[in-house]
């Protein structure tokens, strides 16, 4: 097994009514004066935001608020944000929302307890050594963000999204109530279930060992979240389903599913951050838009993981030697993205991608990561990522 360290420092509060605890949670941290970061309208018109500001009047903790996040989050609303917590001397930022609530939380923090311009940290030009306290009041499962270090921002100028890795940002809790899922359009749920699987998946497919409890527990997770997908599916309102997948969110990004491993590859969620950045896609379905392109571009080089996938995870039969039950379990996947509604191609998503866009993606995938090679299946160069771009056309 490779050299690992697990740091989960999050304290989770899970259960309905789950929210009702979150000034005494913010007491706990010995904070005074939060940040409330959220959305749209939904979480005012639901009536959460109200229970939030009633639990944090009766705990005595002052607020500021800041909404308008959006997903895929802007630089520009962090940059308000780190302002408006600078000026009113805030000393924890406190996300309610989904991942793209809480990475832009996670990027205020940044922002406001540090000096110098915090896309600093997103472009790997520095970096952080200090955060603001994160809190989280989860409203979708999906991004997993609030148990990881991991923060990803969007700069309006030249449509470039970029993540800052780093423990710093690790929320110190994180309230968790599946009945806040409950009213999520189909889509969206189905998009959540596709970034926990693929935040599960990179992981799963490396070039290194593997534990054989580590593959163990990405396995169940990944069947659970097939599972309960399809439930969800056909009844949304299935709190037990609901809470599996706001369970199997957290799990799949909190370093857990990696553990012993070489990190995993991540070359599709870079090749991803590229199709939103310049479309505005949803980023699970971009996600689905390409994985299966990717799959079959590098599985001969893991065919033994691929073979394992397909049949410890997917649960198909074995085929005539180990590619073809890869290229099974490959298929297998892309067929429950169908079935959930999501894409598994660029038109199906909804775009068409010029050559000349196609490359444009594909050389800042590389410059993304220093101007290295893109994953660890299969190091990819520029010219292969655009390769499985045109692909997944």
């Amino acid at each position: 097994m490779n050299l690992s360290a697990y740091y989960t420092p999050t304290k989770i509060v899970f259960g309905k009514g789950a929210e009702e605890q979150v000034g005494a949670l913010i007491r706990e941290q010995g904070c005074r004066k939060v940040l409330l970061h959220y959305g749209g309208g939904s979480a005012r018109r639901s009536g959460l935001l109200d229970r939030v500001e009633r639990s944090l009047e009766e705990a005595g903790v002052a607020y500021v608020s800041l909404g308008g996040v959006v997903p895929n989050p802007r630089l520009s609303l962090v940059y308000e944000g780190i302002r408006l917590a600078r000026n009113e001397q805030v000393d924890l930022i406190l996300a309610v929302g989904g991942g793209s609530v809480i990475d832009s939380a996670k990027a205020i923090g940044y922002g406001a307890a540090t000096e110098g311009d915090v896309w600093d940290y997103y472009t790997g030009a520095r970096k952080p050594e200090a955060c603001l306290p994160i809190g989280a009041v989860l409203t979708i499962a999906a991004a997993g963000s609030e148990m990881s270090n991991s923060s990803v921002i969007t700069k309006e100028e030249g449509g470039l999204k970029r993540g800052c890795n780093n423990d710093l940002c690790r929320p110190a809790f994180a309230v968790m109530n599946p009945e806040l899922t409950l009213t999520l359009p189909a889509y969206q749920t189905a998009c959540g279930c596709a970034d926990i699987l693929m935040h599960t998946m990179e992981r799963y497919f490396n070039h290194g060992d593997n534990l054989e409890l580590t593959d163990g527990i990405s396995e169940a997770l990944m069947r659970t979240v097939l599972r309960n997908a399809l439930v969800l599916k056909d009844h949304p309102e299935n709190y037990r389903a609901r809470a599996e997948i706001m369970w199997a969110s957290s799990l799949s990004h909190n370093g857990l599913t990696g553990f012993g491993t070489d990190g995993g590859d991540w070359a599709t969620h870079k090749m991803e951050h590229e199709l939103s950045g310049m479309f505005d896609v949803a980023h699970g379905a971009g996600l689905t838009a390409i994985w299966g392109s990717w799959a079959r571009y590098v599985c001969q080089n893991r065919l033994d993981r691929f073979m394992h996938f397909a049949l410890r995870a997917m649960q198909v039969g074995p085929g005539e030697g180990m590619e073809q039950t890869a290229l099974r379990g490959i298929q297998a996947m892309e067929d429950f993205f169908r079935s959930i509604g999501l894409p598994t191609s660029l038109s199906e998503l909804g775009i068409s991608p010029t050559d000349e866009q196609l490359e444009q993606m594909a050389e800042s995938c590389i410059q993304a990561v220093g101007g290295r090679p893109l994953g660890t299946v299969k190091p990819l160069t520029a010219q292969d990522v655009a390769a499985i771009y045109r692909m997944a056309r």
